[in-house]
C-alpha cells in the first residue's frame, strides 16, 4: 500500500528534488548562508498531495483563500501556514488564530483589523507589508513611494509584527524589479529602530516560474505552487 501511495505521487517527489537543487545552487551562486524557506502554495490542491509534500519535507504552506482554507485544514498533517492571499477585512476573524504570518497587507484599515481581532486572541500577529513593485492595476499592494511611510505606521500597531514586505513582480519582469524590492527592504529596515528593527528579517518575492531570480535578490520565503504540485485542479 505504500508502495501505490509513494507512485501515486511520484511527480511531486521529482518537482520537490529539482527545486531543492535549484534553492541551493542559487543561493551558492548568490553567496548567500541565511536560511531561504520553501513554502508549498496551495490553492486548489488536495490534501492528500499535501500532505505527501509535508512528509518530504515542505514545512511551510501558503494559502490563498480562506474559505478553502477553512475546509481543508483540519486534513494536513502538522505544518506551518501563512496566508498570501487577498485579505477582506471581515474574512479576518476567520483566520487570525489558525495561522502564523498574513503576507498581503495593503492597507492600514486591514492592518487596524488585523491588530484588533489578534487583540482579542492575545496574540501579535505577524505581517507583511505588500509592495506592487510593477505598479500593476490589476494587483493589489502599496507603491515603493509609499512603502516606508506605510510600514512606519504598521510597526506602531499594537498587536501585530512587522516582519517585512511581500511583492508579485510582473511576470518576465527584468531583474531590476527584484533588484529595487531588495534595495527598499534595506531601506525600510535601516530605518526602524531597535525591536522593529531586528524583527524586520523577511521578504516574501518569488514564485514558480522566477523563484531562482528572488533568491539572488535576497528573498528569504519563496512561494511555490505549480512547480512543485503541477498545474491547478480546477480554474482560479
Amino acid at each position: 500500500m505504500e508502495r501505490l501511495f509513494d507512485d501515486s505521487f511520484s511527480d511531486i517527489r521529482e518537482n520537490y528534488k529539482k527545486i531543492c537543487e535549484n534553492i541551493n545552487e542559487a543561493a551558492l551562486k548568490a553567496g548567500r548562508t541565511d536560511k531561504i524557506r520553501f513554502m508549498g502554495v496551495t490553492k486548489t490542491v488536495l490534501p492528500e498531495r499535501i500532505n505527501f509534500a509535508i512528509g518530504l519535507g515542505i514545512d511551510l504552506l501558503g494559502e490563498n483563500r480562506v474559505q478553502e482554507y477553512l475546509e481543508k485544514r483540519d486534513f494536513y498533517a502538522p505544518a506551518e501556514v501563512h496566508f498570501i492571499g487577498s485579505l477582506q477585512t471581515n474574512k479576518v476573524k476567520y483566520i487570525i488564530d489558525k495561522v502564523s504570518m498574513i503576507h498581503s497587507v495593503d492597507s492600514l484599515h486591514l492592518a487596524e483589523e488585523i491588530s484588533r481581532r489578534a487583540g482579542q486572541h492575545g496574540l501579535t500577529m505577524d505581517i507583511l507589508a505588500e509592495i506592487n513593485i510593477g505598479e500593476e492595476e490589476t494587483k493589489s499592494g502599496i507603491s515603493q513611494e509609499s512603502a516606508k511611510d506605510f510600514c512606519c505606521e504598521l510597526a506602531e500597531l499594537s498587536n501585530v509584527r512587522l516582519r517585512g514586505l511581500m511583492t508579485i513582480p510582473p511576470p518576465m519582469c527584468s531583474e531590476k524589479m527584484f533588484a529595487q524590492m531588495q534595495e527598499l527592504f534595506g531601506s525600510i529596515k535601516g530605518s526602524l529602530s531597535g525591536e522593529k528593527r531586528g524583527a524586520f528579517d523577511t521578504l516574501s518575492m518569488g514564485m514558480s516560474g522566477d523563484y531562482q531570480t528572488a533568491i539572488k535578490y535576497g528573498a528569504t520565503i519563496v512561494r511555490i505552487g505549480s512547480a512543485l504540485f503541477g498545474q491547478r485542479n480546477r480554474p482560479a
